[in-house]
């Protein structure tokens, strides 16, 4: 394995990438360029290698006062890792005609009805996409994305109701680190990709997160709450933990 990116332009590059957050190099394994992103975390104590989640890339994370050059050294001598866990991925699938996607944790077919007039809709175990096909990834996206909110709003809305907290805002994002997240001001931030994952899954992301709407720590009293709003939590974390990377690769 090399380092694309000669090691003098890469270092010289460290400081304007961690402005820009882009990609400092490419690391190449068995011929494949991948790219390879670096961050600096003061909380790390030794130099680590992860995949993205969602893309074929690897991160590399630097310890405060560890060089890019000892890293990116580190990268090289990890090259089996890197391509192992590539391997070890599941395939992306994109938003195409003939693609299998789950819907609440159901396959659909996706079908491109070019001479149909009514937008996006569900029937029958496919997902039905009008317009020309240029516009079919864009159009199922935000599909989905709305589908997404309808669901997640209509659930936080009718559990936090019934532990009397009101919810301010319900936000839907594409993160890779977290399904959920709540604020102290009480703002619901979700992953649009729930959608995709059986719906007591979905559920219990939800209760998880109006949960802290009362609590704000991970306690007793926390994962009490939780069970209380939605059943089979430890078999939903296994789930998401399971399977979690592979809704990211959807799209």
């Amino acid at each position: 394995m090399r380092v694309a990116m000669g090691r003098k332009m890469a270092v010289a590059a460290a400081r304007q990438a961690k402005a820009q957050g882009r990609a400092l190099a490419s690391v190449t394994v068995e011929g494949r360029a991948i790219p390879l992103t670096t961050r600096t975390s003061r909380r790390a104590r030794s130099l680590m290698l992860r995949i993205d989640p969602a893309e074929d890339a690897v991160e590399l994370i630097l310890p405060r006062g560890v060089s890019l050059r000892e890293g990116l050294r580190f990268a090289e001598e990890k090259s089996g890792w890197i391509l192992t866990r590539l391997a070890a991925r599941a395939p992306r699938v994109a938003f195409v005609e003939g693609a299998a996607i789950p819907f609440l944790g159901e396959d659909h077919v996706i079908r491109h009805r070019p001479e149909a007039r009514c937008g996006v809709w569900r029937a029958e175990g496919a997902i039905h996409v009008s317009g020309g096909a240029e516009f079919l990834a864009r159009r199922l996206a935000e599909w989905l994305r709305r589908e997404a909110l309808r669901v997640i709003d209509g659930r936080c809305r009718a559990m936090a109701a019934a532990i009397g907290r009101p919810v301010r805002r319900i936000r839907l994002r594409d993160t890779r680190s977290r399904w959920g997240s709540c604020s102290p001001e009480g703002a619901l931030n979700f992953s649009w990709r729930l959608v995709l994952a059986p719906e007591w899954v979905l559920d219990y992301v939800v209760a998880h997160e109006v949960a802290h709407l009362v609590h704000g720590n991970h306690g007793e009293r926390f994962w009490r709450l939780v069970a209380k709003l939605t059943p089979r939590v430890a078999e939903a974390r296994a789930w998401l933990r399971r399977n979690g990377d592979r809704l990211l690769r959807y799209g």
